[in-house]
């Protein structure tokens, strides 16, 4: 078998340097004048987009690095205390490495179920599930975050409930909701529409 050749530059195309990356908060307020703190609201502090399919649309669009057909990469970051509200994400399997701290997984419809992830601990959470993280290390805590589509072209649809929709419009305006919905966060978790099949 032939081997390829990459040139320095493509493969420099094909290479995120923490130094540079940007959290989407940040990008999507410039992209889609999402406030940063309506999307610390439904994510970590910080989550860097690292890597994206080329067609992808979602909140991590803006990723330096465009392959894969189906997966999503990224760091999110974490102060103590610090993680997402409870979530769905309704198509799409996340995968989570602790990188540094100590991180709670919980999971269900009320986070009545539990883990703790230790440095170089990893667990993957199936589609449709209600999960959320925290960082409950007394020092920054950051996780690889791997989100796998269950086939090409699917967005990363992350649900929660629909008092958390309530309290974004409330305090961010109607705007702001509909630029968030437009980057697949939806605000209808545990309602029958919501289910998969």
């Amino acid at each position: 078998m032939e081997t390829v050749k990459v040139t320095p530059k493509e493969m420099e195309a094909r290479t995120a340097r923490f130094d540079s990356l940007k959290p989407y908060s940040q990008q999507q307020q410039g992209e889609n004048d999402i406030p940063p703190a309506a999307m610390e609201r439904l994510t970590a502090h910080k989550v860097y987009p690292i890597m994206v399919p080329s067609d992808y649309t979602g909140r991590s669009a803006l990723a330096p690095i465009k392959a894969g057909e189906r997966t999503i990469v990224a760091i999110a970051e974490c102060p103590p205390g610090n993680g997402p509200g409870l979530h769905n994400h309704e198509t799409t399997i996340e995968n989570f490495f602790c990188l540094q701290g100590r991180f709670k997984i919980s999971w269900g419809d009320n986070g009545e179920d539990s883990i703790i992830l230790e440095p170089m601990d990893y667990v993957s959470v199936p589609p449709g599930v209600c999960r959320d993280f925290k960082n409950i290390s007394d020092e920054l805590g950051r996780l690889f975050v791997v989100i796998e589509a269950g086939s090409s072209g699917t967005q990363d649809r992350v649900a929660y409930a629909p008092s958390v929709g309530e309290e974004i419009t409330n305090e961010f305006g109607e705007n702001t909701r509909a630029a968030l919905e437009k980057i697949g966060f939806k605000f209808n978790a545990g309602q029958p529409e919501n289910k998969l099949d």
